[in-house]
């Protein structure tokens, strides 16, 4: 086992998932839900995730794609993320009136597009146990940071909140620089 392939495969996910960022909409969605499910939304992720990484590769096959060629498209999909939270623009726009515990937390906001075009993309550079432990830390995470929703809103505050998101968009487009590179030789083969 690989200690720094686990701790890019994780802090890659961490970047990308955005649990922390994400804390102002998942304030605003607890208000008016009343109360978000920590375990089920967690389990749902999971579930999500965990699917994507070992059933994704067979349907890029079907598709007629392969690992590196999504992984170009994933990485431009991540620069797009990382720009998203440096910049505080929004290129990705969430599914108007949808509310609730599953829809849009779980997913598109946890497990959403760009989280598992991310596992598809590390897929091309990393074994699948690194991915699959990986995304087990950040379902702990995700499940500690939804557990503690209001302290870590007290704690943070707004300008605290939105230095973490910037800093995490700085990494992120670090690393989807590093994916495209790596990948981009295989592109279209």
């Amino acid at each position: 086992m690989d200690f720094n392939k686990l701790l890019t495969v994780t802090f890659t996910l961490f970047a990308v998932i955005d649990i922390i960022g994400s804390i102002p909409v998942l304030i605003s969605l607890r208000n008016k839900a009343g109360k978000i499910n920590s375990l089920k939304v967690t389990l749902v992720c999971g579930a999500l995730m965990i699917i994507f990484l070992y059933v994704g590769q067979p349907m890029l096959k079907i598709l007629s794609l392969d690992v590196h060629s999504f992984a170009v498209g994933g990485s431009i999909v991540m620069f797009l993320l990382g720009l998203e939270m440096v910049l505080g623009l929004e290129f990705f726009k969430e599914e108007a009136g949808a509310t609730g515990t599953l829809v849009p937390i779980a997913f598109p906001i946890i497990a959403g597009t760009g989280t598992l075009t991310t596992i598809m993309s590390l897929k091309a550079n990393y074994d699948d146990k690194y991915i699959l432990i990986g995304t087990l830390i950040n379902l702990v995470i995700i499940f500690i940071t939804l557990h503690l929703l209001g302290w870590l809103e007290r704690i943070l505050g707004r300008a605290g909140l939105i230095a973490v998101r910037k800093f995490f968009g700085v990494i992120l487009l670090a690393i989807a620089v590093k994916i495209f590179g790596a990948n981009l030789a295989a592109f279209g083969r």
